[in-house]
């Protein structure tokens, strides 16, 4: 019986292929999320802008790791400095933004959620 997406074990994405959506922190191209049960995680190739939001999630703990730039990424109101291959584990709750020109691997576990983004305050529409 030939396999369909839904039977495969596995899947495959190529990042910079994928059209990126606006984010609290500037630009995200998301791959592997959605509704499937199946997904544990997702994985987003996300171009930071300066001018990124604090936000924080309920239920979702992610996993960022710097590939290009160096900024900062402040953390419940503390800035830490980053550089390429820093690696930051962020738990629900944490609000957190990075600050900086920066490109950055970013896996949320579970899957991202949209639902599960949150502000303290509202943000002008960009």
């Amino acid at each position: 019986m030939p396999q369909t997406k839904d039977t495969l074990n596995f899947e495959i994405a190529q990042l910079t292929e994928i059209d990126p959506q606006r984010c609290p922190c500037g630009w995200a191209r998301r791959a592997f999320g959605g509704r499937d049960p199946r997904q544990a995680a997702s994985v987003h190739l996300v171009d930071i802008e300066i001018d990124s939001a604090s936000h924080y999630h309920k239920g979702m703990t992610e996993i960022y790791v710097v590939l290009e730039g160096t900024g900062e990424i402040e953390l419940d109101g503390i800035k830490f400095p980053v550089k390429p291959m820093t690696a930051i584990y962020i738990r629900p709750g944490c609000r957190h933004r990075a600050i900086g020109k920066l490109r950055l691997l970013n896996i949320p576990v579970p899957a991202f959620d949209p639902s599960d983004e949150w502000m303290d305050e509202p943000r002008e529409s960009r």
